[in-house]
């Protein structure tokens, strides 16, 4: 009987080193582990940013509208077709900006969608750079030469800028890197000028005049002024949002937006601008 007692002790002893041992691990039962855990972004948020931007105007197709209204039904349209010589070219300017944001995100697990608008205050004044074109042309199916003198202006003045976009983005810790697309909408004063001039040789010769053949001046003017134009085009980008509490977050963001203006006119904007936001 004794020896039954001594072995029971024995073993008792013996089996909590037996459950520590790896070998034992049915005798403890399954390990569970925990869910994963990330920052929260979900909800509604409303911000600020300040920036630096690089606006860049193409001019060159914005006087071919009002060369061909000045010229209509004229041989020097009908023949030679001046209207379509670019004599403004590119102008491109910097400037700061700011403006406000707000927003609503929509979070599964690492991965956030969501949607915001912007409004940013961005004072780009773009002027075109003038070339001038002075041609002289053989003579067309009329049997009439031409010596051709084009000049003109280009003047845009923005005033600010509206996007709305939808993102998309990834949870690492307390960075939300995110990309977005949405429309773009912008306000504008713009001015187009051209004039053209020169002579009409009806002997078909330049420079030799006659009684019969005759040469005749011209000259052409028009312009176009559009104030506070509303401008519609496209905005892309992205960047990273940083929390730094709960509730406050950080945030560095490239923005790319490109708008038609009157007149076969294109505005394109660079802006890079940190900001921070509140999340409710």
């Amino acid at each position: 009987m004794r020896r039954i007692v001594y072995a029971l002790i024995l073993f008792g002893l013996a089996s909590p080193a037996a459950a520590a041992d790896p070998g034992y691990d049915f005798l403890r039962g399954s390990d569970t582990v925990g869910p994963g855990t990330y920052s929260r972004w979900s909800g509604f948020y409303v911000g600020g940013q300040v920036g630096y931007g690089w606006a860049s105007t193409d001019f060159s197709g914005s006087t071919s509208s009002i060369i061909a209204y000045v010229l209509r039904e004229t041989d020097l349209q009908n023949s030679i077709a001046p209207s379509q010589w670019p004599i403004l070219g590119t102008s491109t300017i910097g400037a700061p900006q700011f403006g406000g944001f707000i927003g609503y995100n929509t979070q599964f697990e690492e991965v956030v969608f969501g949607v915001e608008a912007n409004l940013e205050s961005a004072a780009f004044k773009l002027v075109s750079p003038n070339n001038p074109i002075s041609r002289s042309t053989a003579a067309d199916a009329t049997g009439n030469a031409y010596t051709v003198n084009m000049t003109g202006a280009g003047n845009v003045d923005t005033m600010g800028f509206m996007t709305f976009k939808a993102r998309a983005g990834y949870v690492a810790g307390n960075f939300m890197p995110y990309g977005f697309a949405g429309v773009a909408f912008g306000l504008a004063n713009t001015s187009i000028s051209a004039t053209i001039s020169g002579t009409e040789y009806t002997s078909g010769t330049i420079g030799t005049c006659t009684a019969a053949a005759p040469c005749i001046p011209y000259f052409y003017s028009g312009s176009t002024v559009h104030n506070d134009d509303v401008l519609y085009g496209y905005t892309v980008g992205g960047g990273v949002d940083v929390a730094l509490t709960p509730n406050v977050f950080a945030r560095v963001e490239l923005v790319l937006d490109q708008f038609i203006l009157p007149h076969s006119t294109t505005l394109t904007a660079a802006m890079a601008r940190v900001g921070a936001g509140y999340r409710f």
